[in-house]
C-alpha cells in the first residue's frame, strides 16, 4: 500500500510516498515552500534519483499540490506510473480538540469539526484544512485520513488539562491543556521501551521533543497524563521564538507599556521571545552554542535557561508519575546536541541517572546514554511523525 504523507503549513507543504509494502519505504518526498509569495520553491527528492528543484510562483496551496502531483508520476523525476498507485493520503492535522480522539478517515462531517477548530488554532489549523480539501478535489476517490497532534493526549485526566479560570470558560469554549506533538511522543516512547527490552505499558516515561518547537509528555503506562505545551503550543519550555510558561500579569505589563493590541502580544510570545528574545535573534541552538563557545554572555544564559527549564519539567512529571523508568531525548536537538542532552542528563543524578559521557558523544542514532545498572535509563531516538501518519492511514483504510 503507497500512502502519501502530507503536511500543510501556512506557507508550506512537506510529503512523503510511503511503500508501507516494503518496510515503510520513503519513495519520494520534498517540500513545497513560500506560497503565496512573489517567488516559490518546490524541491522533490525520489529515493532512487537525483533531487529536483525550482523556483516558480505559486499562489496558493492547490498549485502547491499539484507542483507533488505531477512530480511523483514524472517520466524524469517520477516514482509511481500514475496517481492511480496512491492507496490513501495521510494528512498531519494540528488541533484536534476534544472531538478527534484518535485518527479518523476524513468526510464532510469531519472536515466540519476541523474547521470548527480553526478557532483553538488559527495558525495550523486553516492550512491543514486547506490541504484535504485540495487532495479531496483533486484525488476524488482516493481515501483521506487525519491524524492529529492532539489526540495522543486526550488521556491526561481533569486534573492535568484544566486552567483555574472560570469553569464555563472550559464548559463553553473548551479553554483547557491540548498538548501537541503527540504523533512524536506516541512513536518515540513505545520504540524507546522495545529497544531497553522493556514492555511499554509496564514504564513511567518522560519523553522530551526538543526542537524549534519543544514539549516534554509524562506517559505512564502507555498513556499521556500530562503534557508541557497547552492550549496553544507557546505554554511549557522555552522553545526557538516561543516564551514558554510566562507570568501573564508580565505579558500584560509589557503589553500596556508598549500600546501592544492583541494581535501584537500574539507575535510577541510566538515569535520574538524565546531563546531568539534573550539572545538578541538567534533562535537555532547551534549558533547558541558558538556564542557559548566564543563567551558571548548572552548566548551562555539561553543555554542554561533553555536546559534548565527541561530539568524542571522532568522533575515535575517524575512527581507526577511517582517516579520515572525512562527519559527519552528526541527533535532535532534531543538527537543531536550532545552539549544539550550533558547538560540535562548530567545533573538527574537524584533521579537515579548514571549518564554515559561517551556514548553522549555519538550522535544522529538510536541509542542508550546511560551507565549499564543505571537505576533510570536516558536515551536518545530518533522520531518519524511520517511514518506514525502512513501507519495509521494504513490501519484505517484497511
Amino acid at each position: 500500500m503507497k500512502i502519501l504523507v502530507l503536511n500543510c503549513g501556512s506557507s508550506s507543504i512537506k510529503y512523503q510516498l510511503v511503500d508501507m509494502d516494503k518496510d515503510a519505504e520513503i519513495m519520494a518526498k520534498g517540500i513545497v515552500e513560500r506560497i503565496g509569495l512573489e517567488m516559490g520553491i518546490f524541491t522533490h527528492k525520489p529515493r532512487h534519483g537525483e533531487k529536483y528543484s525550482i523556483q516558480t510562483p505559486i499562489k496558493n496551496h492547490e498549485i502547491g499540490i499539484k507542483l507533488i502531483l505531477d512530480a511523483l508520476p514524472d517520466k524524469d523525476h517520477g516514482v509511481i506510473p500514475s496517481l492511480d498507485a496512491i492507496n490513501a493520503v495521510g494528512h498531519r492535522v494540528a488541533h484536534g480538540g476534544e472531538y478527534f480522539k484518535k485518527s479518523t478517515i476524513l468526510g464532510e462531517k469531519e472536515l466540519a469539526e476541523i474547521k470548527n477548530l480553526c478557532e483553538l488554532a488559527p495558525l495550523h489549523n486553516p492550512a491543514n484544512l486547506m490541504g484535504i480539501e485540495v487532495m479531496m478535489k483533486m484525488l476524488p476517490n482516493v481515501k483521506q485520513v487525519g491524524v492529529f497532534d492532539t489526540s495522543f493526549h486526550q488521556t491526561m485526566p481533569i486534573e492535568a488539562y484544566l486552567y483555574a479560570i472560570p469553569y464555563k470558560y472550559y464548559e463553553e469554549n473548551k479553554v483547557r491543556r491540548y498538548g501537541f506533538h503527540g504523533t512524536s511522543h506516541r512513536f518515540v516512547a513505545p520504540k524507546a521501551a522495545e529497544l531497553l527490552g522493556k514492555k511499554y505499558e509496564d514504564l513511567k516515561i518522560i519523553v522530551c521533543h526538543l526542537g524549534n518547537g519543544a514539549s516534554i509528555c509524562a506517559v505512564k503506562n502507555g498513556v499521556s497524563v500530562d503534557t508541557s505545551m497547552g492550549f496553544t503550543p507557546v505554554e511549557g519550555l522555552i522553545m526557538g521564538t516561543r516564551c514558554g510558561d510566562l507570568d501573564l500579569g508580565a505579558l500584560l505589563y509589557i503589553g500596556e507599556k508598549e500600546g501592544m493590541d492583541f494581535k501584537a502580544m500574539n507575535a510577541f510570545i510566538n515569535k520574538k521571545s524565546g531563546v531568539a528574545g534573550i539572545t538578541g535573534g538567534n533562535s537555532d541552538m547551534r549558533d547558541i552554542e558558538a556564542g557559548v563557545n566564543a563567551g558571548d554572555e548572552r548566548s551562555i544564559i539561553a543555554f542554561k535557561t533553555y536546559c534548565y527549564r527541561i530539568k524542571k519539567y522532568i522533575g515535575a512529571y517524575a512527581a507526577a508519575m511517582d517516579g520515572v523508568d525512562l527519559i527519552v531525548l528526541t527533535g532535532g536537538v534531543g538527537e543531536n546536541d550532545k552539549n544539550v542532552r550533558a547538560e540535562v542528563l548530567g545533573n538527574l543524578t537524584y533521579l537515579g541517572v548514571d549518564f554515559n559521557p561517551e556514548a553522549n558523544d555519538v550522535c544522529g542514532v538510536d541509542q542508550l546514554l546511560t551507565k549499564p545498572g543505571s537505576k533510570t535509563a536516558a536515551m536518545a531516538i530518533a522520531t518519524d511523525e511520517e511514518l506514525v501518519i502512513a501507519t495509521d492511514t494504513m490501519e484505517l483504510v484497511k
